[in-house]
């Protein structure tokens, strides 16, 4: 049967993965996620998620775990980094060696699983389906495609729905050009409680990235946020005036590793921008440049994979 272009896809990603799920899940959307399990896997996991914090951990809507040396599945929900009661499902529809197809669809109370075109299990929503806006997949195993289909007709059962692996390789995300350097207008330029958001992945080699507010038609930048990685230093500074002001850098623990991922979160105030790092404050920043209706570019540029960028 035909389905719906997907408003987003992901191909051959790099496991563990934390993919930011575009606009979050709506009632009626089906995830699809075509992958192998390697010969001598023991788990692998599924998560649906809200945020990517890694310190404290973000909270596990649903949490898919197929464990082989025992061949059941768990299913549970993590809140405040304390698990729930475990829901385990005495079947294994997965194989060593051999692929499968997975589909979820998600529904107003519930998750619905099926594996190779079979109902597997469901599960009831113990969090906010609004919170939801991150997949994780980790563990041992190996991923082809992941699709995220917009709501299609209620009468319609997730096995029935595939993603073919062509139609896969052939789809393109909606997220927009996540390529480096980065940019972005900020049509009406900041003010007091816009919010923008940063999710990527530092490079496994990398010595720094950047991400700069710029002031239009000029050089100049608000705020210039230069976090360092060989160094393990986090830079904050302004350029106005073809000068530099005097660096910023103390800070209680540096929060970047290379190679995993990262939620950063720049709140504007009416005196200054806050800046948060996998849920977690780092400082504040007092504005050195008042006019911040004239800020109206968001750039990005450095040794990092570029994810997701929201403002609002």
């Amino acid at each position: 049967m035909s389905v719906k272009t997907p408003k987003q896809t992901v191909l051959n990603p790099t496991i563990p993965l934390a993919a930011t799920i575009l606009g979050g899940l709506q009632p009626g959307e089906m995830v699809l996620i075509q992958g192998s399990v390697p010969s001598d896997a023991d788990r692998f996991q599924v998560d649906f998620m809200c945020g990517s914090s890694s310190k404290p951990r973000a909270d596990v809507a649903f949490h898919f775990n197929p464990r082989f040396k025992k061949s059941h599945i768990v299913c549970n929900t993590l809140q405040q980094e304390q698990w729930g009661r475990e829901e385990i499902h005495y079947q294994m529809p997965f194989g060593k060696g051999a692929g499968f197809e997975l589909i979820v669809l998600v529904e107003k109370d519930v998750y619905k699983v099926a594996v190779n075109g079979a109902h597997v299990l469901e599960y009831k929503h113990r969090v906010d389906l609004g919170k939801v806006d991150t997949l994780g997949i980790s563990g041992k195993v190996q991923i082809q495609a992941i699709g995220f289909i917009p709501s299609t007709s209620s009468d319609v059962s997730p096995a029935a729905v595939t993603l073919s692996n062509t139609k896969a390789s052939a789809l393109l995300s909606e997220s927009g050009d996540m390529s480096l350097p980065f940019r972005r207008k900020l049509t009406e330029g900041l003010s007091p409680g816009h919010t923008i958001t940063v999710k990527g992945q530092v490079s496994p080699f990398s010595h720094s990235f950047t991400v700069n507010l710029r002031i239009g038609n000029s050089e100049d930048l608000a705020l210039h946020l230069n976090p360092r990685l060989k160094a393990g230093v986090f830079v904050r500074n302004s350029y106005l005036s073809e000068c530099w002001g005097s660096e910023e850098h103390r800070l209680d623990a540096f929060p970047f590793v290379p190679g995993e991922y990262f939620e950063m979160i720049i709140l504007c105030e009416a005196q200054q921008f806050k800046v948060a790092v996998n849920g977690r404050h780092q400082f504040s920043y007092k504005h050195r440049m008042q006019d911040l209706k004239r800020v109206d570019e968001l750039e990005i540029l450095g040794d990092l994979q570029l994810l997701d960028v929201k403002m609002w």
